[in-house]
């Protein structure tokens, strides 16, 4: 009997419903190949991992004690799996039909390709400017969420910062970037092997960037897809730990920042880097934390 030609891993954190979601769409998308999916839940407290039996045999969970993060938990469901595609998702990610086909495609159109990622939306129909460039110094004042962004999006710096934002109706198939968002990649197992996986360092937000850019450091490349479509609900896993969560973001920046922007540890960029985000993460703390109003990282 032949194994899985995909294998779907969701980490699920009191994800609820959303998870349903993200299963049937795997299950929509996958059905005409062999497939399974694993869901590594995180120490949920709201009974969303019961929803996994729903998807059996195809789907199967795996329960944490307690919540060990993103990256250390997409790991173990890379373990327990042995397809040779590898589709990370998010629980509150649904992918839009035809999608799959079309990652695939680009995936396997160049052995030196290692991740693909769709055109990700919010559920409004919004982009969410999933491709990306490298983060560096600029990237807290030009990124994806920010106010300069928005008011200068014709700006260079702005444009690297979220490569392939808005919304393309024509072009090439498929743009070589920097990274892609982990709420939605197919990957091939080999090349994650090569790396390691995910740097289990990064307890939540930017292991994608960091994955990206050691694929890239060993010859690899990595491509965006905006025929492909997924739909996230950002954060739905979050509002139950807002606090961590904007903790957890402004750690992990620091760990990249340091790790690929400024190495070594008498770098004086760090101190710099280290202050600006601390100052970043006491704001993002009130603002997100007061009136319980979901706001962005």
């Amino acid at each position: 009997m032949n194994g899985p030609e995909v294998s779907a891993i969701l980490v699920n954190y009191n994800a609820g419903g959303e998870l349903r979601s993200a299963l049937r769409s795997i299950a929509d998308e996958l059905g005409a190949c062999a497939w399974e999916a694993i869901v590594v839940d995180n120490a949920s407290f709201d009974g969303s991992g019961t929803i996994v039996a729903e998807f059996a045999p195809h789907a199967r969970l795996i329960r944490n004690e307690q919540n060990l993060g993103f990256a250390r938990a997409v790991n173990q469901g890379i373990g327990a799996t042995s397809a040779s595609l590898v589709l990370i998702i998010n629980p509150d990610c649904r992918l839009v039909p035809g999608a799959f086909v079309s990652l695939r495609r680009e995936l396997e159109r160049s052995d030196s390709c290692a991740v693909v990622g769709p055109r990700i939306l919010d559920p409004d129909g919004s982009v969410q400017g999933s491709a990306r460039g490298d983060p560096d110094m600029f990237t807290g004042l030009f990124g994806r969420t920010t106010l300069l962004r928005r008011l200068l999006p014709d700006l260079a710096i702005s444009k690297r910062n979220v490569v392939a934002d808005g919304t393309i109706c024509e072009g090439p198939p498929s743009l070589s970037v920097d990274w892609l968002s982990g709420a939605c990649m197919l990957a091939r197992r080999d090349a994650l092997r090569k790396v390691n996986g995910f740097d289990e360092r990064y307890f939540l937000y930017w292991e994608d960037a960091d994955l990206c850019r050691r694929l890239r450091g060993i010859g690899y490349h990595v491509r965006y897809v905006p025929i492909a479509t997924a739909i996230h609900r950002v954060g739905h896993s979050s509002r139950s730990a807002r606090a961590s969560a904007v903790l957890a973001f402004h750690e992990s920046a620091y760990l990249y920042y340091a790790t690929h922007v400024a190495p070594g540890p008498f770098q004086p960029k760090r101190s710099l880097a280290r202050l600006l985000l601390s100052a970043r993460c006491w704001l993002h703390l009130i603002f997100n934390t007061q009136d319980g109003t979901r706001r962005r990282l």
